[in-house]
């Protein structure tokens, strides 16, 4: 008898873990996926107290990113995945108290991660310090050009106001700060405004994804309360999307009764492909009545939509269920106890994809699409 019960109790176990991986029924055929914690590697990347860089602001040398390593891009450079991960000091006491910089790893494999030992981006004597001091450079995503070029979007937290700033790069080392992304467009309506999470819109080309274009410009989507659209000429200055009003014009918002059902934060860059564009994206649960009792209160779980390729700003469906969930104790613990998988950097490497993505606010991890076996 307790033999047949260990033999269920293995079975059960087995079946969570299926479902964590893949909750909820077949993906459709627009949706990337199904994606897979590979096993044992995970997380990727952790906070280091060894560590320390000299910070030009408070002119010493502190432990940059001994508290949290979390909220992850990605992209390929000469045949190796880079991640650019949120590193957090010992400054403050809980989230958006600290500060923030970008640290550099790179990996052969995508899951055994050789880091630089210094950020490469973060607040500085320069002409952005008035946006990024003392709260940081945060939640970056990243995509290339076909020529080579990195265009790095982050949040710039002052601790007043985040705001969606731009960077750009040839080497992912040494970076170029744009500053506001919004502050010219519509004589500077919008450039006071909360603005977040920014997912410029690639194709899957030679292999690689790339950042392309609609119409002649540029496209992304953006946003953290609902999803919003910008486009741009130059990849750093972004117009958004408005109405009829003169007000953002909102493409998707949260719905009751959803693990969405609170936040529809837009993820890593959104993609091209032949059913529409598929961008992936951060749903948060509500924490009263509006929530999904499948999901714990205020977790962030990972969703997928679809709009259409001949109108971007046309939204045509999403899942119903999340397709990645919080499920090991380093996604249910951290700075973030209700439970994050927060998906920022994605890249197609050796014929695979390669999602990264926070955990609690605190580490990073891998979740890997292999498009042969779906």
């Amino acid at each position: 008898m307790k033999k047949l019960i260990s033999i269920l109790g293995l079975f059960l176990l087995i079946q969570v873990q299926m479902q964590a991986q893949t909750p909820g029924t077949k993906l459709p055929d627009w949706a990337l996926g199904p994606f897979v914690r590979p096993a044992g590697v995970n997380p990727v990347i952790s906070p280091d107290s060894t560590t320390s860089f000299y910070d030009p602001m408070q002119k010493k040398q502190l432990d940059w990113e001994s508290n949290d390593t979390f909220n992850p891009a990605a992209t390929v450079k000469n045949g190796k995945i880079y991640v650019l991960y949120r590193a957090e000091d010992k400054s403050g006491v809980g989230i958006g108290h600290r500060t923030s910089r970008i640290g550099l790893a790179e990996s052969s494999n995508g899951t055994t991660m050789k880091r630089t030992g210094k950020p490469v981006l973060y607040p500085g004597v320069d002409d952005q310090q008035e946006f990024e001091w003392t709260g940081g450079c945060e939640d970056p995503r990243v995509a290339m050009t076909e020529d080579g070029t990195y265009l790095l979007l982050y949040t710039q937290w002052n601790k007043k106001t985040p705001r969606l700033g731009s960077a750009t790069s040839k080497d992912l080392i040494t970076w170029k700060k744009h500053g506001p992304i919004f502050q010219d467009a519509y004589q500077g309506k919008f450039h006071n405004i909360a603005s977040k999470s920014a997912s410029i819109l690639t194709k899957l080309k030679n292999g690689k994804l790339v950042i392309t274009k609609h119409k002649g410009k540029y496209w992304m989507y953006w946003g953290e309360n609902h999803v919003y659209a910008a486009t741009s000429t130059n990849l750093v200055d972004w117009e958004p999307v408005i109405n009829e009003n003169g007000a953002l014009k909102e493409l998707v918002s949260p719905r009751k009764g959803y693990f969405d059902s609170s936040l529809t934060e837009c993820g890593p860059p959104a993609i091209l492909t032949s059913k529409g564009i598929v961008l992936l994206y951060n749903g948060k649960n509500h924490g009263g009545k509006d929530s999904d009792p499948n999901y714990t209160s205020n977790s962030y779980c990972a969703g997928q939509m679809l709009f259409s390729a001949s109108d971007p700003s046309k939204f045509i469906t999403r899942l119903d269920k999340p397709f990645l969930v919080p499920t090991a104790p380093f996604e249910k613990s951290g700075q973030y106890p209700a439970g994050t998988v927060f998906i920022e950097g994605l890249v197609y490497y050796k014929n695979k994809y390669m999602l990264y993505y926070g955990c609690a606010d605190s580490k990073v991890a891998v979740a890997i699409y292999d498009p042969a076996k779906k």
